[in-house]
Parts: structure tokens; sequence; C-alpha cells
């Protein structure tokens, strides 16, 4: 059976596990990322690993990076949340394993993954879109993960839903991610509590009273307990999440959108504005499948397994 070692690289962690053909992790590791230091996050990146290569018969390396990375899959371009923009991370680790090593955008294995083994295996033409600080995704068509002429597509999240709309980060305006993201959820809520105090009486309880205090834990919580503006804050959000769903699917018509992100913890809260909003909006909708929308289901390891599987399966 072919092992390969899969690697999650984050702002706060970097976690590596040796995966099997099948999906499954069959160790693993774990270490703080100093995202500020690229030689340190380097180092511990190739340490884990060389660790996992003493233990087992692994043939080839995948590692997830939040970023672009150029189309040779070795160096990373840009890198949005860490400091290594041009570092070539898949030639060192190449060199000392002596094993073949290719980086993959972190949206785009979790895609893979769930796409192999998860949530999607059942499609062959999903969309795997992850709603949390901000909106990330991975596009599969017809079985072939979809990384545009640069190695950049995929970027979901700033496409543009508002013309001159609210300022992103990535420097546009308007963006899908200001409307639809965790982070929105939260702006929302707690622009209600502030100005409707009377309705956000439970969210600010959870809160101690500071509206700036306001989480999306704390608005699924209070939702769940009948708050009318946190559940107004999930109904505006996903609304916007199924305005951009509508959006993606007239462009490339999936068989399923897999949601994932601590949001989707919500669970109807979040999906039933979103599949009312996407139904209402979907392009040619009386004439057409309509695309399932299904939560994802390897959760946080979904990177890992897939760059493993990726790194595998690479001609």
């Amino acid at each position: 059976m072919s092992l390969s070692i899969g690697v999650d690289i984050g702002g706060t962690k970097i976690a590596a596990g040796v995966v099997d053909e099948a999906g499954t992790i069959l160790a693993r590791r774990r270490r703080p990322s100093p995202a500020d230091d690229s030689n340190a996050a380097l180092r511990i990146t190739t340490e884990i690993v060389q660790e996992l290569v003493a233990e087992f018969p692994v043939a080839t390396i995948g590692i997830g990076v939040p970023g672009f990375v150029d189309p040779s899959q070795k160096k990373i371009i840009f890198g949005p949340n860490i400091d290594w923009d041009g570092a070539d991370i898949g030639g060192q680790v190449a060199t000392a394993t002596g094993l073949a090593c290719y980086l993959e955008n972190d949206a785009n294995a979790a895609a893979w993954g769930e796409y192999k083994f998860g949530a999607a295996s059942s499609y062959h033409s999903p969309i795997t879109v992850t709603i949390g600080t901000g909106i990330g995704g991975g596009i599969i068509i017809d079985g072939k993960l979809l990384r545009g002429a640069s190695g950049f597509a995929g970027e979901i999240g700033h496409m543009e839903i508002v013309p001159d709309g609210l300022p992103c980060g990535c420097g546009q305006k308007g963006c899908w991610e200001v409307y639809g993201s965790g982070n929105a959820l939260t702006a929302t809520a707690r622009k209600l509590a502030a100005s409707y105090p009377a309705r956000a009486a439970r969210l600010l309880e959870l809160a101690g009273g500071k509206v700036e205090a306001i989480s999306g834990l704390l608005i699924t919580e209070a939702a769940q307990q009948g708050d009318s503006a946190a559940q107004t804050a999930f109904s505006e959000t996903g609304k916007w999440i199924g305005k951009g769903l509508a959006n993606l699917a007239a462009i490339f018509d999936p068989d399923a959108f897999v949601l994932s992100g601590g949001v989707c913890e919500a669970k109807d809260l979040l999906l039933a504005p979103v599949q009312s909003t996407f139904t209402a909006n979907l392009t040619m909708a009386a004439h057409r499948p309509q695309p399932d929308l299904v939560i994802a289901q390897l959760g946080n390891e979904a990177g890992l397994i897939g760059a493993a599987d990726l790194a595998r399966c690479h001609p």
C-alpha cells in the first residue's frame, strides 16, 4: 500500500500525518507555527516530516499552505498570513528527505480531501466552500482540481458580490467574504446588539453586556435560545452565502457544494437561509438539477488528507 505524508500549515500550527490510500491517518505530528519566522517554520516542517519518514515507508509528501503556489508546486508566491513569500518549501523538504514533495493551496487540499474521502465522495464536480474568518474554496470539475493558468483559481471569497461595497482586506470592495463569512456574522450581530439591545438581550447577557465581546460561538448559543438579533444575524449572513453559491453555480455547474468551517456548526440556523436564497437565485432553476448542499465530514483533517493524496496522485 502506498503511503504519503500530508502537511497542513496554518497561522498557528503545523500538522502532519502519514495517510494511506483509503485516506486513513496512521500517525500524526503537530507543532506550533511561528508564522512570522519563515526559517523556523520551514525547519519545524522539515523536522516533523523527517520523523514520519523515519518511521514509515513513505513515497511522497504533500504540503497545504495558505497562499498562492507557483505552477511548479514547489514555492509559495504569496502567503497572506505567513511570512515566507518566495520560500522554496517543496524543494527544501525534498532535498532533506530524498522524496518527491509538492505544495498545494490549503483550500484546494481540503476540497480534494472531501472529494476523495469525505462528504463529496459521491459527486463528480463538487465545490467546497470554507466559511471561516473569510471565505475560501476549492473547485473540482469532472474529477479534476481546477488550479487555473497561474495556479491561483479558487479564490471565491474575493468575487465581487456588491458593486462598490464594503472594503475587503484584499484591497478591493464588495467581496463575498465581507458579507458571508464568520467575520461578517459577528459584525452583523454586534451592529444589531448596539442598535437594538432589547432584541439582543440574551446575546448581550452571554457577552457580559459588552458588544465587543460578542463572538461566533455566543451568537450560535444565543440564536439557539431564541435571541432575535442572533437569529437575524444568521439569516442575513446565510442570505449572502446563498447568493454567492448561486453565482458559482451559474459559472461552474457543480453537482454539489460542500460547506465547511466553524460557522456551519450552527446547522439549520445558517443552512435554512442559505438553501432558500440559493434556490431563489439559481439561474434557470426550473430547467436544471439543483446542486446538493452538504456539510463537510473531515473537519480540520481535510487539508492534511487531501495534500497527502494529491502528492500521491501527482503525475
